[in-house]
């Protein structure tokens, strides 16, 4: 064996299930990992695994309730969720025709019509998929799979992925071994993910800075224009947190060799002091990855190349292969090239190797690359890198890889990603407003930013050339507004996302879950499946077409879940289980929170504000009693492990006309936040309270209050973080109604539509009047009489087929 490091080193304490929890016979074993999953093995020569592997690192994660009946031949084993039948020392094999052969599951679901059969060999058609290695990566069907299935179960064959020895390094399974994990959960998909979980390794906890806007550019920057575009940044007020290299920070021509896309050197040429031009980023509140390609090889132009030549016995002075999966080669990697770049103050590498690397080989380098970037307590674990498929939520950022600048590009995304949360994943980036090829377009540009705002990482990235249109203040005066918006509202909403980034890592709820989980019909409906929850208090309903170009909107179609909820931006009211029809701007999104919603958010977002916030906004949706707990730690090193965070309880107590609001710390470590803070309590659709009280404990505090459109404002200044903050209001009829109405979104429509406005007048007579759909399209035409065009007649006969469906 090869020591690697510690920081590669395995606990095998819980890779063996425990014994009371095993049915073993000569040639078989069956595990009970949970009381939905169930381990299959078999052995002909007898030989059973209890070493972790790529995908498993714990089979012993509880002692489920399960009873086993057996005799001489035939085996029983059943659970809550499930019952097995196996004809002893048998192959699992079975068909469709006759499951029973050898071994079938039977799904015990409360709904007697989804109790069906699993057998070896199932088809398992019903299962949604989930598993990528990027949008221009392919990779067999088999390894697609997700956990979440229609049928309420699913399977992953983990009999050839490769073993993890204690040290670290990588073995090949037992030759002829059969290794099969079944999920049987029927409706119960969450829990049997949080036992996932527990089996592959929790969900990575990601530095906070990776939540802001990311900036790269296939490009060459220089010392001069990296100042430039920071400047540029800064002053448009436009936050970023992460400055991404593409592969023109490192030498790239050769006497040999001219465009590599593997290097370890910056370039001298360009940036002249490499360390400077880090700590002036770092200064300014900004993180640095570079872009590495280590499938590569070694060039001889490297500085450490003569020593790694030495070491690993190249004579020639030839390019050093790599291979991630001899540990040599992963120590001169780390020790000769990655930790030099580290030393100068490199925050993360982004491992864009595909090249002809299979599956395991991806994993591989992902697995290592990213232990070895965690392995101490001062810097948290972060890599940005393809998909590896064996259990990819453990080796956040994953890269979505080249895409198309298109609006079908556009629309393919948000299903992609969402399909992701299937197998356990949330840290899906693409790039933003595409990468290559297609026609730039503002709309198109700006329902990126929007999308990628309220989604798990917004890192823009682009193509080499003039032409391509990435930065916010290259476009008109409109989009520009209207991006820079979005990207300071996206700096602003950390706060929320960290929190359920730590929610999604130590309890295993994903920040993206996909609307078909709760309401299956929208899967195959195109107009709701790409919905989706963002976080616990946020719903959105991506807008992935162009606008209507007569009426200058986007017509979208979306669907509200059971309960009352908010639009975000108007707070507009919508009574839930519910299709709707609205007509968007290029300004607006329709993202939703639910009656009673907390959403914490900083109130600055005029600089790179990823440390934890001395101006804190709360926002609050009325109509429901609810509690937020808001998490806090530094964002950067692995000392939350240790109890280095705080936790902040928000405690809304909803009654109509009284409001109260409880902030208290309840567990963690003072020191962790600042020691005070500005709070800036938005109460939102509520007319001005007459009697506002501030208390701190058992003091009376000073605050300030006021109305701004439908929302109350309460600020309070300089209030300490640890202790209790409470805010009451209360007064006459002073919660605002805001039912959503169509006829003022039409009025809407019809107020900005280039048409005389005396024909407005007889078009607001036809359409708010209380005539029938059928009078009110005769009415339409007949004022084609009057003036109106073909192309205005036509938009109002198709609004009203809207308005019909509503």
């Amino acid at each position: 064996m090869y020591p690697l490091g510690r920081q590669f080193e395995v606990d095998y304490s819980k890779a063996k299930s425990d014994k009371k929890a095993i049915v073993q016979g000569a040639r078989f074993r069956i595990s009970v990992i949970s009381e939905r999953i169930v381990r299959l093995e078999y052995s002909p020569n007898g030989q059973f695994l209890d070493k972790p592997t790529q995908l498993v690192r714990r089979r012993n994660i509880g002692l489920p309730d399960f009873s086993v009946r057996q005799d001489a031949n035939v085996l029983e084993v059943t659970t809550k969720y499930f019952s097995l039948s196996y004809i002893k020392e048998q192959p699992f094999v079975g068909t469709k025709v006759d499951p029973m052969k050898t071994l079938k599951i039977t799904l015990l679901s409360r709904d007697r019509d989804r109790r069906k059969d699993w057998y070896v060999g199932h088809p398992e058609a019903r299962n949604l998929l989930g598993n990528m290695v990027s949008v221009d990566v392919n990779i067999p069907q088999n390894l697609q799979k997700g956990l979440y299935s229609i049928d309420g179960f699913a399977s992953i064959d983990d009999s050839y992925s490769k073993v993890i020895e204690e040290d670290g390094t990588m073995g090949d399974v037992l030759p002829n071994h059969f290794d099969m994990y079944v999920f049987m959960y029927d409706r119960d998909f969450r829990q049997t993910l949080f036992d996932y979980f527990k089996m592959t390794g929790a969900p990575a906890m990601i530095p906070r800075y990776a939540l802001g806007n990311w900036w790269s550019r296939n490009t060459i920057y220089t010392d001069e224009s990296l100042h430039n575009l920071i400047r540029h940044f800064e002053r448009e007020t436009i936050p970023i947190s992460v400055m991404l290299f593409d592969h023109d920070w490192h030498i790239r021509n050769t006497e040999t060799e001219k465009k590599l896309k593997v290097g370890y050197t910056f370039n001298h040429d360009f940036i002249q002091d490499p360390k400077a031009m880090i700590q002036e980023f770092h200064r300014r509140g900004i993180r640095v990855g570079v872009v590495v390609n280590p499938t590569g090889g070694i060039y001889p132009h490297e500085m450490y190349y003569p020593q790694a030549s030495q070491y690993l016995g190249v004579t020639d002075n030839s390019v050093i292969p790599f291979d991630p999966l001899n540990p040599k080669h992963i120590d001169v990697l780390f020790k000769m090239f990655l930790h030099p770049l580290e030393a100068q103050g490199v925050d993360f590498f982004w491992n864009d190797s595909t090249g002809n690397m299979d599956v395991t080989q991806l994993w591989a380098l992902n697995h290592y690359m990213y232990l070895d970037s965690g392995r101490n307590s001062n810097e948290r674990a972060m890599i940005l890198g393809r998909g590896g498929v064996f259990a990819p939520h453990r080796y956040p950022v994953l890269y979505g890889g080249s895409s198309e600048i298109s609006w079908k590009a556009l629309k393919s995304l948000p299903f992609m990603y969402l399909n992701a949360a299937n197998i356990g994943v949330s840290w899906w980036s693409h790039d933003v407003g595409g990468n290559h090829g297609g026609i730039e377009d503002g709309e198109l540009y700006l329902r990126y930013v929007q999308l990628s705002t309220f989604g798990p990482i917004l890192r823009f990235h682009g193509a080499r050339g003039r032409y391509y249109k990435k930065e916010p203040w290259v476009w008109d005066a409109k989009t520009f507004s209207i991006a820079a918006n979005y990207l300071r509202l996206r700096h602003r909403l950390i706060p929320y996302i960290y929190t359920e980034a730590y929610n999604y890592t130590k309890s295993g709820v994903p920040l993206i879950q996909p609307f078909y989980y709760n309401y299956m019909w929208v899967y195959d409906d195109d107009n709701y499946r790409n919905q989706y929850y963002f976080g616990s208090q946020l719903l959105v309903c991506p807008i992935l077409e162009p606008k209507d170009p007569v009426m200058n909107r986007s017509i979208h179609k979306f669907f509200v879940p059971d309960g009352v909820w908010y639009d975000w931006v108007t707070g507009k009211k919508f009574p839930g289980n519910k299709k709707y029809v609205s007509f968007f701007k290029e300004d607006d999104y329709p993202v939703f929170a639910h009656a009673g919603s907390i959403i914490p958010i900083s109130n600055r977002s005029d600089y790179n504000n990823i440390g934890l916030p001395t101006d804190l906004e709360i926002q609050i949706f009325p109509g429901v009693s609810n509690t937020y707990t808001l998490y806090e730690d530094d964002g950067v090193t692995a000392l939350y492990r240790e109890g280095y965070f705080l936790k902040t309880s928000i405690d809304y107590n909803y009654m109509r006309d009284n409001y109260t609001v409880i902030i208290r710390s309840i567990d963690g470590k003072s020191g962790i936040a600042p020691e005070r803070r500005n709070y800036k309590m938005v109460f939102r659709n509520t007319k001005h309270a007459d009697d506002v009280i501030v208390y701190f404990n058992n003091e009376k505090l000073e605050s300030q209050n006021y109305v701004d459109g439908n929302d109350f404002i309460v600020e309070i200044k300089g209030a300490p973080t640890i202790g209790q903050l409470t805010i009451n209001c209360k007064g006459k009829d002073i919660e605002i109604d805001t039912i959503r109405l169509v006829n003022d979104e039409l009025d809407s429509v019809l107020m900005d539509l280039k048409i005389e406005t005396y024909l407005k007048e007889d078009i607001a007579r036809i359409i708010f009047s209380d005539a029938t759909v059928d009078k009110k399209r005769i009415g339409i035409r007949k004022l084609k009489k009057s003036g109106l065009s073909k192309e205005y007649i036509g938009l109002f006969l198709k609004l009203l087929d809207y308005m019909n469906d509503i």
